[in-house]
């Protein structure tokens, strides 16, 4: 029996509720057969699970998103100018990790100051560092307030799911995306083999999690990380009339880095607009930007893969 959309929900909401394993001086590896410690101070270590793959390996976007939440969990900084929330990540990933073995989280508190927060966070399995990343908080605060528009497209409302698609295609990567726990629209075709696509450097998604989330800004956030990775390398693919399922095709994730403008909910729809500015030496550019169904500008995002045809 295909999950519900409530099913999924739920899936995610447990994978993103890391469990608090405690303080300690973690000793990982940073390099391949060395061992060096990385924390001077005490880090605290957060522990989740991954979603089950086709292929095996974790999607980047779930690491992404639980290195929000593990940073978000040490945000207990109390200076009586309110909470402070995520503005901006920045991370590396190193290596593959096992969707089949439980992941730590190990945060450093590099700084808190007068309105700011940083915060290091690697992911770790055996002791090797699959992710790297550092995020910054702050208090909400006034300032300079201006935005590009966003383009005008369709209406989601007017456009088919994508996993209607992907549902007919008997095949289990087609069947797992089909059955994701965020829904996502795409404005132009799908890049499905057998679809007749123009080939272009840019795209937009409408995105949104089907199903009511809690008033916490730290999971909103991390969805909207968990799916900033799920097509923002598509636009280069598009642009070379690339299809998913290409057999030489060898893509993943280099690294990503997000920038939060605004309060945004991830249970609401979400335009994601995105484009390649180039693409070279085997490495795709995708850049996007993330849009409220009214027009408000609430996320920037970048990532670099690996995008090579194997002959």
């Amino acid at each position: 029996m295909s999950p519900t959309p409530e099913d999924q929900l739920n899936d995610l909401l447990d994978v993103l509720d890391l469990t608090f394993e405690g303080k300690t001086t973690a000793r990982i590896s940073s390099l391949e057969g060395a061992v060096e410690n990385l924390y001077d101070n005490e880090g605290e270590v957060f522990v989740g699970r991954s979603q089950p793959m086709p292929h095996g390996r974790v999607f980047g976007g779930q690491v992404l998103a639980q290195c929000v939440v593990a940073a978000g969990r040490t945000m207990d900084v109390d200076d009586g100018d309110g909470p402070r929330h995520i503005h901006s990540l920045h991370g590396y990933f190193l290596r593959p990790g096992d969707a089949n073995r439980p992941i730590r989280f190990l945060v450093d508190r590099m700084r808190d100051g007068g309105s700011f927060s940083a915060r290091r966070v690697h992911a770790v399995q055996d002791g090797r560092i699959l992710l790297s990343m550092i995020t910054s908080f702050q208090e909400l605060s006034d300032g300079l307030d201006h935005q590009i528009p966003m383009p005008d497209v369709p209406h989601p409302e007017d456009l088919r799911p994508d996993a209607d698609l992907l549902s007919r295609i008997d095949h289990p990567v087609a069947q797992h995306a089909a059955a994701r726990a965020v829904e996502l629209r795409h404005v132009e075709r799908q890049l499905i083999q057998g679809t007749d696509v123009e080939r272009s450097e840019r795209q937009s998604v409408w995105m949104r999690l089907p199903g009511h989330l809690p008033d916490d800004p730290h999971l909103h956030a991390a969805v909207l990380a968990y799916a900033s990775d799920y097509s923002l390398l598509e636009p280069v693919m598009r642009r070379h009339g690339i299809m998913w399922g290409d057999e030489r095709l060898r893509i993943a994730s280099l690294d990503h880095g997000m920038w939060f403008h605004r309060p945004a909910r991830a249970d609401q729809w979400v335009l994601y607009t995105q484009l390649s500015p180039s693409a070279q030496g085997g490495r795709g550019l995708g850049l996007g930007h993330m849009f409220s169904e009214d027009g408000k500008l609430l996320a920037t995002v970048g990532q670099e893969g690996m995008t090579r045809l194997k002959e």
